[in-house]
């Protein structure tokens, strides 16, 4: 879709990933948005840093799932298919230039997905669930998504997907318990119906059924598979390149529209200063402890202090590089769910511009740059240029 060569020196990327025992790719639900996602994953494909780990969640397990169930050649090619797929239906034959013009448009994209879905994605239930009787099928959502299941399985490849060679995890919701649960290619077989789950939110598309128990999106609990991540193997050293397409920083709202814009972005966000953090706390605890329990004469320890030891010493750093979308103006609170192609390539374009300044900035990818435990590198806070 985007045929441009990355203005970056390929072999130091790829020299620096190589370094890390684990480059994870993580991706954060936003619906329409999530053409971002491909526009990142173009530019590191490009820059020749391939993740051996990408875990998502809504849109992103989606976007997840075909890069990792795909040879590399047809990885940018599916994505584009998919992309291309649900976005395709035509909104206005021209639109004039202006933030007005587009913001009409947008709305007026906006409502055709509210009234007949997506392509290839979710449709319509009719009758709606209103007149449906409790119990029934159709009674808990306004649009059915088994389209979805047709489309997966025709641009992923699940055995492939399954075969270990990437690991792969996307997170949902226990409609019963209201726990957060991930679905990982290290614990079980992965099955198009896992990533339906993790991407079914409500009330617009039906919890998913998967071994008697019923999920939903996980991005109700978190949006993020950030921490999920943070919790695993922590004597590898990663590089991570998490992907959100909701802000949480933005500006005070002026109108109603603005309003619903920031709710959503807050709701949304990945809270990743938050979560790292923690995680740095966390690790500057366990470093004072491991240091104390070492001046300690080896007779006075107690059973598993050793092995605790041990463990932290061995304790790898984590560097985070955190790519945000920056939404347009004229985009307003529904532009999660407005999917036209034109939006769409503006995604994509913005997440592949993006990554390629990020990675113009090789020392922020450095393992001996990382303090604390964790370094996290955001492109719009560190350069704003």
């Amino acid at each position: 879709m985007h045929q441009r060569q990355a203005k970056v020196r390929r072999n130091d990327i790829s020299a620096i990933a190589r370094s890390y025992d684990r480059v994870a790719l993580v991706l954060q639900g936003g619906g329409a948005l999530g053409a971002y996602q491909a526009g990142v994953y173009q530019a590191l494909a490009e820059a020749g840093c391939e993740p051996n780990w990408i875990s998502g969640v809504s849109i992103g397990a989606i976007n997840s799932a075909i890069i990792a169930g795909n040879r590399p050649e047809k990885r940018l090619q599916n994505l584009e298919t998919f992309w291309s797929t649900i976005s395709g239906r035509k909104i206005w034959a021209y639109t004039p230039e202006g933030d007005l013009f587009r913001d009409l448009r947008n709305q007026a994209s906006s409502l055709m997905t509210l009234l007949f879905g997506q392509p290839g994605f979710f449709q319509p239930r009719l009758p709606n669930p209103w007149f449906h009787p409790s119990g029934a099928n159709g009674a808990t959502s306004f649009y059915e998504s088994s389209i979805l299941k047709n489309t997966l399985e025709d641009l992923v490849d699940f055995e492939l997907l399954n075969d270990g060679s990437k690991r792969f995890s996307v997170g949902a919701v226990n409609v019963r318990t209201g726990n957060f649960v991930y679905f990982d290619t290290e614990k079980q077989r992965i099955e198009p119906e896992h990533i339906m789950a993790s991407g079914a939110l409500p009330p617009a598309l039906p919890s998913v059924k998967i071994e008697g128990e019923y999920y939903w999106d996980g991005g109700i609990v978190s949006n993020t598979p950030l921490q999920y991540l943070l919790e695993q193997d922590e004597n590898q050293s990663s590089l991570v390149f998490q992907v959100d397409l909701f802000s949480a920083r933005g500006n005070l709202p002026r109108s109603m529209s603005d309003v619903l814009t920031r709710q959503k972005e807050i709701m949304y966000s990945s809270r990743t200063r938050q979560n790292t953090d923690a995680f740095a706390r966390a690790h500057n605890l366990k470093m004072r402890l491991v240091s104390a329990l070492k001046r300690l004469p080896p007779e006075a320890l107690k059973p598993g202090e050793k092995e605790f030891i041990a463990e932290c010493s061995n304790a790898a750093a984590i560097n985070i590089v955190h790519l945000i979308y920056q939404h347009k103006n004229y985009e307003g609170h529904a532009r999660d769910y407005e999917f036209s192609g034109t939006s769409m390539r503006e995604h994509w374009d913005s997440g592949y511009e993006d990554t390629l300044r990020t990675l113009r900035h090789p020392e922020w990818l450095e393992r001996s740059n990382i303090t604390r435990g964790v370094a996290v590198h955001d492109l719009h806070r560190e350069d704003p240029t």
